[in-house]
């Protein structure tokens, strides 16, 4: 099973991890010791090749993928730096779909462990290999041996340490690399300098490494025997084996080191340019033959000022030439993204990740070939369902027109954005993964496009009925000067069981109202019902037409109308009318430590729990089952991510209307009343 050869040719490498976990000064330190720059930047400073946006810049944190080139000695590397916030987990996902491996980046804390688990269950669910880079560890408070069980909980693979740590007092010094059976000393910004281990420090090596070839001969009947008869395994079939291990997603390795310092980078570039498989093997995982024709599929898009849009591609197989047509579109510049800058280029090969130059049709995960025509469509990211949403609209009145076409830019550069006009408010509503996910969207609004939004809660679909039934006469006469307006009706109104919708029925017999008025009745009673007597639109009700009278002269289909609407305004308030609140059927999924706590929150929440059982797929995780007013549920998704270290989510779906009476009715109808008069 072992690898004969190094891996080689261009790697896509994701570097993925919590909020705060120290990914891009990780990607900084990656660029600096691979000489791609100069000088490191910092977060703090504002200074730092990755998270170059504004909006990037002003949080000091990720909002999009940073796709930086390196070249690694004679190895070509695209690393993409991940948002950490679960907010921008879609521009992760995204990420994925075109990465070779992925370092998952945590601080060695065993409290934040969780936090790694919706990153973890990606990667794991894609089959993409990864490799775990405990960061900080400097700042290390426990034992690393400590550490690693906690780590294991939120890892299906077994995590395979790479490294002990060489301590002096309280300071982490150094380390020993358990697959080279050699001591390093860390140099700051520096490479690590090869000692002698330490004394101290045997009895720990010899424990680990005995446990890293262990795991290892899980899946090596030839380890397994070396190890049986007390043999050290050569050092090459060590590595082959982690290199082999790891293509296959069979193990997780574990190495650790201090992005700011530089400490252990070198080490984990070493792990990438020899154990990360080539292209070829991510193709394949996709369903791509690597030496197939050429085909691409876009990671990423951005809406730039300057250069407009620009499509981040990973090319599966083939060479794709600039101006090259594909999908129907010609590629109008193809770039390299350097630290800093863009290199042009003339030609793609299969591996690479570039930029395609201005693809105004294409989409984020969508499959790229040369032709007129899209090819089949490869696996794409799913797209995560939104869990916060703004109604909004634009702060002049004079910038309505570029509202749809500004946010359509913004929901191709972001996936997770929803824009849509929901049909009973009749607002605009911005929906996606948090309130700052939405600020972002707001701040690249008005950045890129000059557009300001006002936004606020949206509106709840209120409805109503009624609880009982009544017989109204409408009429509606009006003479002035030649023909005259004559409309006479008597209907029945009832109410219909709860989801029945609204029923018509014909029940005239003699003439007494002309069939071609009959129409005109039932459209005066469907105006009528968009505003009940609460003002909210009516449903589940019944009105049948049983009688009338006619002028031969002065009845028109208006007048009908209007003595439909006169019976029913007259009617309905007789009928017992009651409020209808939307009531969500909601599925909350929280580690199950705090499971108690989401229940105390659904509650709190007006919510009637239906019941919690595992998680499908997810070790130690619930779902809560629940009926929630939707109108309880707008920062829902706020409350659980601060329970849960930003890890609980939820979705949810429309269940059923259901009375809403006493106080808070009353607090609605009021509401609804002051806004109607501020219109």
């Amino acid at each position: 099973m072992a690898l004969k050869t190094k891996p080689r040719g261009p790697r896509t490498i994701a570097i993925v991890g919590p909020y705060l976990a120290g990914k891009t000064t990780l990607l900084e330190s990656i660029l600096h010791a691979s000489g791609a720059i100069a000088r490191k930047g910092r977060v703090t400073e504002g200074n730092t090749v990755g998270d170059t946006s504004a909006e990037a810049r002003e949080r000091q944190m990720s909002v999009e993928i940073n796709a930086v080139a390196a070249d690694c000695q004679d190895d070509p590397f695209v690393f993409l730096d991940c948002p950490g916030s679960i907010e921008f987990l879609q521009e992760t996902k995204n990420a994925l779909v075109g990465a070779d491996a992925a370092v998952v980046v945590c601080e060695p804390d065993t409290a934040k462990a969780a936090m790694l688990v919706p990153i973890m269950k990606t990667l794991e669910q894609s089959g993409i290999p990864h490799l775990l880079f405990v960061n900080k560890i400097d700042k290390a408070t426990g034992a690393v041996r400590d550490l690693l069980p906690a780590l294991q909980e939120v890892s299906a693979k077994p995590l395979v340490l790479r490294q002990v740590p060489i301590r002096e007092g309280d300071v982490i010094t150094g380390y020993v690399d358990l697959a080279s059976d050699r001591a390093f000393v860390y140099r700051d910004d520096q490479p690590s300098e090869l000692i002698q281990i330490p004394k101290g420090t045997v009895e720990r090596r010899d424990e680990a490494r005995f446990a890293m070839l262990e795991k290892l001969s899980d899946f090596d009947d030839r380890l397994m025997e070396a190890l049986l008869e007390e043999k050290d395994p050569p050092r090459d079939t060590v590595f082959e084996d982690l290199a082999q291990e790891l293509k296959e997603g069979l193990i997780v390795p574990v190495l650790f080191g201090s992005a700011e310092t530089e400490h252990g980078v070198r080490r984990l570039i070493k792990a990438l340019r020899h154990e990360v498989p080539e292209h070829t093997v991510a193709a394949a995982r996709i369903g791509v033959d690597p030496n197939g024709p050429p085909i691409a599929q876009i990671l990423k898009t951005y809406v730039t000022p300057h250069s407009g849009k620009l499509s981040l591609a990973r090319i599966w197989a083939g060479k794709i030439e600039d101006g090259a047509v594909l999908n129907g579109e010609r590629v109008a510049g193809l770039l390299r993204p350097r630290a800093g800058k863009q290199e042009k280029l003339a030609t793609a090969q299969a591996g690479e990740t570039v930029l395609f130059g201005r693809l105004e049709q294409a989409k984020t995960g969508d499959t790229l070939a040369p032709g007129k025509e899209p090819p089949k469509q490869l696996p794409r990211a799913e797209t995560l369902p939104p869990v916060f949403e703004l109604a909004v609209e634009a702060a002049n009145r004079n910038e309505e027109v570029k509202l749809s076409g500004a946010v359509q830019k913004l929901m191709d550069e972001d996936p997770a954005i929803r824009f849509e006009q929901h049909a009973d408010t009749h607002e605009f509503v911005l929906a996606g993964q948090g309130d700052i996910h939405l600020k972002v969207a707001f701040d690249r609004l008005r950045s890129k496009h000059g557009l300001t939004l006002k936004a606020r809660r949206p509106h709840v679909a209120y409805k109503e009925a009624i609880r009982k039934a009544t017989t109204q006469h409408g009429r509606h006469k009006r003479q002035s000067g030649g023909h005259g307006q004559f409309g006479d009706v008597h209907i029945e109104i009832k109410p219909l069981p709860r989801g029945e919708g609204f029923v018509f029925d014909n029940k005239i017999v003699g003439g007494v109202v002309p069939k071609n008025f009959i129409p005109a009745v039932e459209e005066g009673v469907r105006d009528y019902l968009n505003h009940g007597p609460m003002g909210f639109p009516v449903v589940d009700v019944y009105v049948a037409l049983f009688d009338g009278q006619y002028h031969a002269v002065d009845s028109s289909e208006l007048a009908f109308k209007t003595a439909a609407r006169i019976a029913m305004t007259e009617g309905m308030p007789k009928c017992e009318p009651v409020l209808l609140e939307p009531i969500c059927k909601v599925e909350v999924a929280v580690p199950n430590e705090h499971t108690s706590k989401a229940n105390q929150i659904i509650s709190g929440r007006r919510g009637q729990i239906l019941g919690f059982d595992a998680r499908p797929g997810w070790t130690g995780w619930d779902v809560v089952t629940a009926h929630l007013p939707q109108s309880e549920m707008h920062d829902l998704i706020v409350e659980l991510r601060s329970l849960t270290q930003g890890v609980g989510t939820y979705t949810w779906s429309f269940d059923h209307l259901q009375e809403l009476t006493g106080r808070l009715a009353d607090n609605v109808l009021a509401q609804h009343k002051q806004g109607r008069a501020a219109e």
